[in-house]
């Protein structure tokens, strides 16, 4: 067992069959844990970096069947932040520490490119020492060209599916996998330091689907992998689907921080959703960023991308010293500078 995953961890690959044998069983979790945290700190040392979320808008023009912000629930309470509130929660952050702030959001009309240009611009200025991430989902390549030279230097878009037909079974017609993947080799090519991932457990899902991803993930080299367990909303179409596993989560960390020593891997809200010390366990498994919530403390609850989304505790940004000392009791340090890819 330890030598099936030292060899993964020297050769960074396997045939499809290996990783299928990883992923289908626990017997080989314990070797792959204890590696994957090896290897994160022969790279990264204990060092756990945080980003300060800032969910701008829960408006979303797309209608995915696993996403509660989905244009098609009527049930959500819709909100967007104006510049002046994204730039406050900046002001925020700054002051307690965080260098990297992630603005996400649904794709929302509203926010045209020069919308974007204006705030990506206002947060450059002020803050020149920091990292802008942004996760708004599919644009134009100009468009990404246009946030790249405002300022952004980082980009998140889940591919969520490498199998077109899974792909399919998750999103409208109006939506493919083809274009998601346009989107992530332009964000490359301009150069913007790319993040990708999947949904874990998502509805349909087969082990031959995560190898797909864990291939592809292989031919795109992304700087940051994120990704974290399916978990169902009651206002969409899989409300009655069961949730993403736990440990098949922790195990697909542990085995893209063997194949990816240099990736930025978080720590999800969604691992600390299906289990209160879900987000620890993910460090221990070779995650190392966490991504608390600098979003205004009344929209929290609106940004339900599923349902039981954690809002409060050390998942606000503002608890940072709890949050600290959580890292600090998995074995770990949280550090405040940008953090980029090795």
């Amino acid at each position: 067992m330890e030598d099936l995953v030292k060899t993964l961890a020297e050769n960074r690959t396997f045939t499809d069959a290996e990783f299928a044998a990883l992923l289908e069983v626990d017997r080989y979790d314990a070797d792959l844990f204890s590696e994957a945290d090896r290897v994160r700190r022969a790279v990264y040392g204990d060092a756990v970096y945080i980003r300060g979320l800032i969910e701008c808008t829960n408006f979303c023009k797309n209608d995915c069947y696993y996403c509660g912000i989905r244009r098609g629930n009527k049930n959500a309470s819709r909100y967007r932040l104006s510049k002046e509130e994204i730039l406050s929660c900046c002001a925020e952050g700054y002051a307690l520490g965080f260098r990297t702030f992630v603005l996400q959001g649904g794709e929302d009309p509203y926010f045209t490119d020069e919308r974007i240009c204006e705030i990506v611009s206002a947060i450059r200025e002020t803050y020149p020492d920091c990292a802008i991430t942004l996760s708004l989902g599919e644009k134009s390549r100009a468009s990404y060209q246009a946030y790249f030279d405002a300022g952004a230097n980082r980009y998140l878009l889940r591919h969520e599916t490498a199998n077109p037909a899974h792909y399919a079974k998750l999103h409208p017609a109006e939506l493919s996998l083809d274009n998601r993947k346009r989107c992530l080799y332009d964000l490359k090519a301009i150069g913007y330091a790319v993040g990708a991932g999947m949904m874990v457990g998502s509805p349909f899902q087969t082990t031959d689907d995560l190898v797909a991803d864990l291939r592809f993930l292989e031919e795109l080299e992304p700087q940051m992998i994120g990704i974290g367990p399916f978990l169902r909303h009651k206002d969409t179409p899989f409300a009655d689907m069961p949730n993403g596993s736990l440990p098949l989560t922790l195990r697909l960390l542990a085995i893209l921080r063997l194949m990816f020593p240099r990736a930025l891997i978080p720590a999800t809200t969604a691992l600390g959703t299906i289990h209160p010390h879900g987000r620890e366990m993910g460090l221990r498994a070779g995650a190392n960023v966490i991504m608390p919530n600098l979003s205004p403390s009344d929209v929290r609850k609106k940004y339900l991308l599923y349902d039981n989304k954690i809002t409060a505790g050390e998942e606000a940004a503002q608890a940072l010293a709890l949050l600290e000392k959580t890292v600090s009791d998995a074995g770990y340090r949280v550090v405040v500078d940008i953090g980029n890819p090795k």
